[in-house]
């Protein structure tokens, strides 16, 4: 019997079997893995990991849904439930992180995550549609974004698979995305980070304008044209039009230049 989904803590229950199934299979787990299953709810997913992997570590921020957990898997040996935020929780070891995760605060659980990607193996969660589009998205499209460039920096990105509206009780408004995120061992080179988020964040805000303007308070403007001409980028180049790489090159030398 599913527990009352609480509106306030963004709950959409993933009701169907057969992509419960489907998410799964897609992880590719093995039996010595330990998941970090983040928002255990009804346990739609903890079930199948049990019994897949060597622990299930599950967290559930819901304390009614905690106790009813807790009371279901008293006697698995193999699953941990915590009553905690994971925005407040510490990795502590390697884990595969799963999840379905609520919209508004799917980006800050990313960021959480990716600044604790040392003992993160891969991440597989589900997210909506939108957002997963503007985290894979590639340059000269509407969904390209500074997030792009952050998450990708640090992760190769993959959507896997769309997940209709219908799949979730209650039905939300949108339709989901299961995307995996693999981090990178080693980040592209880049001689300093604050540096690069810096200029990027700051070139989205405008991401229309000629990007040499919309750096101007930030970097003096004949800087900015030495760099986009030794790249031999146009002098009219907008923020859209820049891969990663792009942007990489870009902050590499500047930061040679200031």
């Amino acid at each position: 019997m599913y527990e009352k989904p609480q509106k306030k803590l963004g709950q959409n229950f993933l009701v169907d079997k057969n992509i419960q199934e489907k998410i799964i299979e897609s992880c590719d787990l093995k039996n010595t893995d330990v998941v970090l299953e983040i928002g255990a709810g009804n346990a739609e997913l903890t079930r199948h990991l049990e019994k897949k992997v060597k622990k299930v570590i599950a967290l559930e921020i819901d304390k009614k849904l905690y106790f009813s957990l807790k009371e279901n898997f008293e006697a698995f040996s193999n699953i941990q439930i915590i009553n905690i935020d994971i925005l407040k929780y510490k990795i502590k070891q390697k884990v595969i992180v799963v999840g379905n995760l609520p919209y508004y605060i799917s980006t800050p659980i990313i960021e959480h995550l990716i600044k604790q990607r040392k003992f993160v193996k891969e991440i597989f969660i589900t997210i909506q549609k939108e957002l997963a589009e503007r985290i894979v998205a590639s340059p000269n499209t509407k969904e390209y974004s500074s997030f792009s460039c952050f998450v990708q920096f640090y992760n190769e990105c993959k959507i896997l698979f769309h997940i209709k509206r219908n799949c979730f009780y209650p039905v939300p408004k949108v339709d989901s995305s299961f995307l995996r995120l693999t981090p990178r061992l080693y980040p592209k080179k880049v001689k300093d980070k604050d540096l690069l988020f810096k200029i990027i964040r700051t070139s989205f805000q405008k991401r229309r304008k000629v990007l040499k303007n919309t750096l101007k308070e930030l970097i003096p403007q004949e800087t900015i044209q030495n760099a986009l001409a030794k790249l031999n980028l146009s002098p009219t180049i907008r923020p859209e039009n820049l891969s990663l790489d792009d942007f990489i090159e870009l902050s590499n030398l500047i930061y040679h230049n200031t």
